[in-house]
Parts: structure tokens; C-alpha cells; sequence
């Protein structure tokens, strides 16, 4: 037996039998922009409980399901009973054993948890960094996008 490296595991996304309880919103470019804007608006009380945090054209804001806005174009993300620490969209889930993709998730994040999984486009994100909701980090989210757009 050689000592190779591990093969990456291989799956294909297919449709959830039940949706997951949504506890994310995730969102890209405009969608990203029209959920930002609509965060802005929410009363400083509905800001209560939900956390955010961004990247490069993507808004990821978690909470309540029914706290969490919609806008158009946006998708829903979920924990994952099977595999703590997995987050996955609500209507969707890997062809494979969701414990065996958390397990080789952790291997490649090993102090990251818990790990969004997405298939369109396909990213791990993990969730680790996400930011009490607050008009100010709305700002920084702002500044930073203003920046990338430079």
C-alpha cells in the first residue's frame, strides 16, 4: 500500500425528500446588494438576534426563520441534524453520507466550525466569523464591498 495522498470525495447535489429549517440567508451579488439594503431598513429591534457576515459579492445573515428577510433572488441555508456543525441550503443536500462530508470538511477547516456547504457556486464558507447584525457592521460590509469593486 503507498502512501498517496487522500482522494477528495466526489458528489453530486441533489433534491432534499424535506427541506431543512432555514436559519441562514445566502445571497449573491444584486440579491447580496437588494439583502443589504433591506437589513438597513429593518428597525433596530428586528436587527435583534441575527448575525452577518460577507465576502467578495456574497451576504450571509443567520437567525430565526422568521426573522430572516427576503428579497428577490435569495436562498435559504440550514444545520444539518445528521452532521452538527454542516450547514446546507434547505432544499438541497450531497448524494453522499452527510457525516462522512462533514468528517473530511473538518479536515480541511480544522479550527473552523460550523462550515456552510454550497453547491451554486460551489464554496465551503465557514460560519465562524459571523458579526452581531448592527448599522455599523452594515457600513463596514459596505466600505469593504466599495472596495473590492475599486
Amino acid at each position: 500500500m503507498s502512501g498517496g495522498a487522500v482522494k477528495p470525495l466526489e458528489w453530486r447535489w441533489r433534491p432534499r425528500a424535506e427541506p431543512l429549517p432555514a436559519q441562514a440567508a445566502v445571497a449573491w451579488g444584486a440579491a447580496a446588494r437588494g439583502l443589504h439594503e433591506r437589513l438597513l431598513q429593518l428597525p433596530q429591534e428586528q436587527q435583534v438576534g441575527l448575525s452577518a457576515m460577507a465576502a467578495r459579492d456574497l451576504l450571509v445573515v443567520t437567525g430565526e426563520a422568521d426573522a430572516l428577510p427576503w428579497v428577490d433572488g435569495i436562498a435559504y441555508a440550514g444545520p444539518t441534524p445528521e452532521a452538527p456543525g454542516l450547514w446546507l441550503p434547505t432544499v438541497e443536500a450531497p448524494d453522499l453520507p452527510l457525516d462522512l462530508i462533514a468528517r473530511s470538511l473538518q479536515r480541511e477547516h480544522p479550527k473552523r466550525q460550523p462550515l456552510l456547504l454550497w453547491p451554486r457556486p460551489a464554496f465551503v464558507l465557514p460560519l465562524d466569523r459571523l458579526l452581531p447584525l448592527s448599522v455599523e457592521l452594515l457600513a463596514r460590509i459596505d466600505t469593504h464591498w466599495s472596495g473590492a469593486r475599486a
